[in-house]
Formats: structure tokens, sequence, C-alpha cells
């Protein structure tokens, strides 16, 4: 059965949930309080995950999760990569196709260290059947072989999707990227990077990539499902902050969350000014054992946590479910206008890791076929 997604209200039936650090990684740290917190934090978040995967399993959806490697294959460039938390960030099912941007650009890296004479190979399959001295040259490059255990992380899910017939495109374009592109049906909705973004090289870009849909240029300055989240037909959740969008979604409900989640976050704020806003570990806001700890070794794994404090972050089940991960009375107000039930699954260090449950999540399959929810417009 070949996987699809073309609505993101469609009833789920397969997804990726992402994977933390297990406790164990952080033995490296040698300031024992600083340890003990993270290896806390390991505990509590892999906690959280079996919840939200427990949930899921209660509707029928089947889990996959990506695989933690060796942690002296984590350390790269005198830094520890990032965990494979967040799925949605570099994987997205687009119809029947599978776009992913976290494998690594073997091409890039052949012609960096050879010349374009380098025969083509965009993947770790493709590099299993080079001849083994061209394999064995590149391991022996700049510490190649630690990239290729990157793709071991993902390598069973990209054969998964094989499986079913899939076709998967790897390192095609940076911008398809999960949580910037909003699925709804004939029409795709892809967020700006930044507010300053070239939007009309944008949408050619786009146009040029999904030739088969209507393809729309949403000004969110970030990732999208930070800032707003199309429920279901007709109601929408965002930020009080962005553009309107009568012309994107003609006639459609908009909640605004207007400074909501502010005043619960006041230390993060706080702390802020040490980290440009990347990370809060509530309770440590002023430990600078922490701080010169997170910043050395973990400040290029997190993002800009404003992204996840508003509640428009939400992975829906089917057209009556969704989960989220606390209570906000706007949003569950207007869910019930709709029939739709939220679920809360906590994710109590969601600040620090700056993932909402729509960003450590990735829905492979969803049943449903293509449907036109703007009728009226052109096919361009």
């Amino acid at each position: 059965m070949t996987y699809s997604v073309y609505q993101h209200w469609d009833p789920l039936k397969v997804c990726v949930v992402g994977r933390s650090y297990p406790p164990e990684f952080y033995s490296w740290i040698t300031v024992p309080h600083v340890r003990e917190l993270f290896e806390k934090i390991a505990i509590e978040t892999e906690e959280d995950y079996q919840n939200i995967i427990r949930k899921l399993q209660s509707f029928g959806v089947e889990v996959l999760r990506p695989n933690i490697i060796g942690r002296d294959d984590c350390f790269i460039d005198g830094q520890y990569i990032p965990p494979p938390m967040t799925p949605r960030d570099y994987s997205i099912m687009i119809g029947d196709t599978y776009h992913e941007s976290y494998t690594f650009n073997f091409n890039n890296f052949y012609r960096n260290v050879r010349d374009d004479k380098w025969p083509d190979c965009n993947s770790l399959e493709e590099f299993g059947h080079l001849p083994m001295y061209i394999q064995q040259e590149c391991i022996d490059l700049h510490g190649m072989q630690k990239y290729i255990n990157l793709d071991l992380r993902y390598e069973h899910i990209d054969k998964h999707i094989k499986q079913q017939g899939n076709l998967i495109k790897k390192n095609q374009i940076k911008i398809v990227n999960g949580a910037m592109i909003a699925r709804i049906g004939r029409d795709l909705f892809v967020g700006t990077k930044n507010y300053d973004q070239d939007q009309n090289e944008l949408k050619k870009f786009i146009d040029q990539e999904f030739a088969n849909t209507r393809n729309h240029i949403v000004n969110t300055g970030g990732h999208s499902d930070g800032t707003y989240c199309p429920v279901c037909p007709g109601l929408i959740i965002s930020l009080y902050d962005v553009p309107t969008y009568a012309d994107t979604f003609p006639d459609w409900e908009v909640v605004y969350l207007q400074d909501q989640s502010w005043d619960a976050v006041q230390p993060f704020l706080d702390l802020k000014e040490k980290n440009q806003g990347k990370w809060w570990i509530p309770g440590f806001e002023h430990d600078q054992s922490v701080i010169d700890v997170v910043e050395t070794w973990m400040g290029h794994w997190t993002g800009y946590v404003e992204e996840t404090v508003f509640d428009v972050n939400m992975l829906i089940i089917d057209p009556k479910n969704v989960m989220v991960f606390n209570y906000n009375k706007q949003v569950f107000d207007a869910l019930d206008r709709y029939g739709i039930t939220p679920h809360i699954v906590p994710f109590r260090h969601r600040y620090f890791w700056d993932g909402g449950i729509h960003c450590v999540t990735s829905d492979l399959h969803r049943s449903g076929m293509m449907q036109d929810f703007f009728p009226d417009r052109t096919n361009a």
C-alpha cells in the first residue's frame, strides 16, 4: 500500500515520533549537578515521548522512530550533533512523494574533496554500490564515516517507506520542510524563512518543485507550524501578529491567541538576555554552569523558543481529534464549536528542546484522497 498525505486532518495511519539521547549520553559532563540535570531531562523526555506514542496507538496509528547512534559518532567537527527529535523539520510526505533533508549530501561532499568527475551518489545505499577502494577513500577523508552514520538514524524508516512503493526525494531543496508547509488538498501553503525573504523567488521555486498543486506563500517569518494551524476546513488557530488570511484562506474563521503564555514564561524572558532566546530549563535561569554547558556544547541544537510558546503547534489525528501539549481556553472553545476533541500530551521540556507536538512527529500516511477546498480558484 503506497503511503500518501493530501490533507493533514485526514485520519492518521502511520507516523514517525522523534527520539532524544538517553541519559547515559551525558556522562561526558563533568559538573555533577549539571550532568544529573541533563540525565533527568533525558529520562523525562522519553517518558513524554512514550505518552505521545501510547495516545497515537490508542487511535490505531502505527509508530516508527529514528535510531540513536553511538555517542562518538555524534561528535562531529567539535560539537555534538542534535538528536533526531524533530523529524518534521527534515521530512514531509506530500501526496505520495516523501521529501527529506536530514540525510548527508554525498554529492556535495564528494565534489568538495574530489572534482566534478566524481560519480553521482545520492544515498547510503548507492554509496554501498561504489567500488570498495572508493568507499574506503571517502571514509578516510575528513572522518566521513561519522557522516555516513548519521543516515543510520533514519535508514530503516526510508527502507520501510520504499517498501510501500513510495518515491523518496533526498536533499532536493531545503525549503521542503514539514514545519513550513500546510497541505490542504489541491493547495500547498509555504511559510517564509524570515519576513524579508523574496516571496516571488520562493513562489517560483515551489512552483517548479510542485507543479500539480496550487501553491501559496504565507509570510510567517519562520516555521509555519509555530505561527498558525489550519485545524479543519474553516478554522485556523493563529498568532495575533501575522498578516491577514483573507486571500489565502477566504471566509475561514481565524482564532487569534493574543499575548497568551508570556506571563507563564517570564523566567525564560530573563534567560533570553543571556542566550538569545534559544532554550530554557525552568529553575536554572541563573545557573552559569548550565548556561556554559548548553552554550558551549548544545547551542547549535537549540531553536528559538518563542515559536513553541503559543499553542498553535498541534498534531491532528483525524477530523475529530487533535493532540496538544497544554490547555488553552480560546483554543479548546474553538475546537468544541467544530466538534473536535483536544488530547493533552504534556512535553515537560519543550522550552528546552524547542519542539511542539507537530515538530516532534512526521505523518507518513493518512487515509483519504486529494480534495479541493477552494474550487473557485484557477489551477495556476
